[in-house]
């Protein structure tokens, strides 16, 4: 494997209600990004009018996050299947991230 830098590569966070996992899946396997790293249970709240998910009594649901380091050719299509997931359903709640990532290993 070349560990060389690839000037190309951002990395995507994004970050979903649990709801939203199948979705995410379907686009990580579509897109054929093969390498992620998923976090099943993250807590947050939405910037702007998004309701807080604890996994507690009085903010029951959870969010989960992923994070994938793709080629610059990816992120548009990526970010454009997350904007349709969110406009199918703003209440449930879906951000995606990007980064450049300026060195690797």
């Amino acid at each position: 494997m070349d560990n060389t830098v690839n000037k190309n590569l951002k990395a995507v966070f994004i970050a979903f209600n649990q709801a939203h996992t199948e979705r995410v899946e379907y686009i990580m396997d579509n897109l054929q990004v093969r390498g992620y790293t998923w976090w099943a249970e993250v807590q947050g709240r939405g910037t702007v009018d998004g309701e807080p998910r604890h996994g507690t009594h009085t903010w029951p649901e959870m969010n989960s996050a992923v994070i994938a380091i793709v080629p610059d050719d990816k992120v548009k299509p990526l970010l454009e299947k997350v904007k349709k997931i969110d406009e199918i359903n703003k209440e449930v709640g879906i951000r995606a991230f990007v980064w450049n990532v300026s060195d690797s290993y």
